[in-house]
């Protein structure tokens, strides 16, 4: 059974940083490409960053700069770490997990980000 449990949300004033952490069990870890998106509210869940196996990252162009998506293989955990933190970053924060080569995919439960201004 596949299960992805994220780690680190909460509230933070604008400015501040924050560590999300994805552990993910009941996959080869290393088989998969990890992701984290984003929904606030009344929008559409959106892509924030994401790592390919082999390490190459991809940013949203808002995000660039400020946040670094990471990998843990012998952990099997993805880090999401989020500096100058603003009030448009307030979200549900969700992990994703796509194994290579095909469409099989994954989702953590989600866990929430609020940034005060």
């Amino acid at each position: 059974q596949v299960q992805l449990v994220e780690f680190g949300g909460g509230l933070v004033q604008a400015g501040g940083s924050l560590r999300l952490s994805c552990a993910a069990s009941g996959i080869i870890f290393s088989g998969y490409h990890m992701g984290w998106y984003r929904q606030a509210p009344g929008k559409q869940r959106e892509l924030v960053a994401r790592i390919t196996r082999s390490g190459v990252t991809d940013y949203e162009d808002s995000v660039k700069g400020r946040f670094t998506i990471s990998r843990d293989n012998a952990k099997n955990t993805v880090y999401l770490q989020m500096n100058s933190l603003k009030a448009e970053d307030t979200a549900v924060y969700y992990c994703n997990v796509v194994r290579s080569y095909t469409e099989e995919a994954y989702w953590g439960q989600g866990t929430q980000v609020t940034v005060s201004s």
